[in-house]
């Protein structure tokens, strides 16, 4: 795979030339179903300005940025996008200086493998792409650290990605609490586990659905379930609850250091290989909310960025497995 690391103070030329190149495939997957089975522009914009007002002004920059298409404005809306399924394991270690670790594992061939550090509205944003406006994980220069993994449920419904949810966040949220009260009010159009650790040593974890109230927990630690496992076969395929137990363990029986805690996070049981199924991880990301600091790691390798340390620059990562 290869890495791209890009900082860009506000919505501009980098931006906009990464989404012609990504736009294509993003364009194929969106229509995947359907055109006329995917929101309208209004009907994408109406619920923007319901749930994410905030962020509307930025929406609108990024549509023209991405050339003033109907069909960029309503995939960039991330209302309503097609179904998609992720793996992914994560767990705050609270030691003296609480970090956020967490595994994505997802397709390769679908991903962005783009790291952005951005400024927009005037908020400092450090994350791992997907959509090109969205994150699946990320921190804000409040020091606020957030992350998603699935939640292992089948239905679907009216709401945003995910993805876009996290952004929203960091834009506008600076406490783990002011994030929970987001989290629980917008819809989400899947099930997700959305953990969030800010400079206090706060976190929650929020369980996010499309059919039911949000619940906010006190959890360290999040895999492909929520309160109970519901898809018994997606369940016993990734290992969910066999993952969350091992995790737990680590925080409480064997109270791993932080490094070793982190270094479990590439080996089995949670580092999977099964990229054919779509389901291999791509990556390990390592938070660190006070300092406003990430890395990527992989065996064998580690990337550092920071918000106000951010180099640009280029990676290539061979994932054993990959094809």
């Amino acid at each position: 795979m290869l890495w791209r690391a890009v900082s860009e103070e506000t919505p501009g030329p980098k931006w906009s030339g990464l989404f012609a190149e990504y736009w294509p495939d993003y364009k194929r997957w969106w229509l995947k179903e359907g055109e006329e089975i995917r929101p309208t522009y209004a009907e994408s914009l109406r619920a923007l300005k319901q749930h994410m007002p905030e962020i509307v002004p930025l929406y609108e920059e990024m549509c023209e940025l991405a050339g003033g298409g109907d069909l960029a404005a309503r995939f960039l809306s991330f209302y309503c996008p097609p179904p998609y399924l992720a793996g992914c394991s994560q767990a705050i270690w609270t030691g003296r200086e609480p970090v956020m670790v967490r595994n994505y594992d997802y397709n390769p061939n679908a991903f962005d493998s783009v790291v952005l550090r951005t400024r927009w509205q005037g908020r400092s944003v450090m994350g791992t792409s997907d959509g090109l406006f969205g994150l699946v994980d990320g921190v804000n220069d409040a020091g606020l650290a957030i992350s998603l993994t699935f939640g292992g449920r089948r239905v679907v419904g009216e709401g945003f990605g995910v993805p876009l949810i996290l952004r929203y966040v960091l834009q506008t949220c600076d406490t783990a609490e002011q994030a929970g009260a987001a989290l629980a009010r917008i819809p989400t159009h899947m099930s997700y586990n959305v953990t969030v650790l800010d400079k206090k040593r706060q976190y929650l974890t929020a369980m996010m659905a499309p059919d039911r109230p949000t619940v906010i927990t006190h959890a360290a630690v999040a895999t492909n379930h929520q309160e109970n496992v519901e898809w018994v076969s997606h369940a016993r395929f990734t290992a969910t609850v066999e993952r969350e137990r091992f995790l737990l363990h680590r925080l409480t029986l064997h109270r791993d250091p932080e490094e070793k805690f982190i270094g479990a996070f590439l080996k089995p049981p949670l580092y999977s290989t099964a990229f054919a199924a779509g389901f291999g991880t791509l990556y390990t990301a390592v938070y660190r909310p006070r300092k406003q600091q990430m890395e990527l790691r992989w065996p064998g390798t580690v990337w550092s960025l920071g918000l106000k340390e951010f180099a640009e620059g280029g990676r290539r990562i061979l994932l054993p497995g990959a094809a």
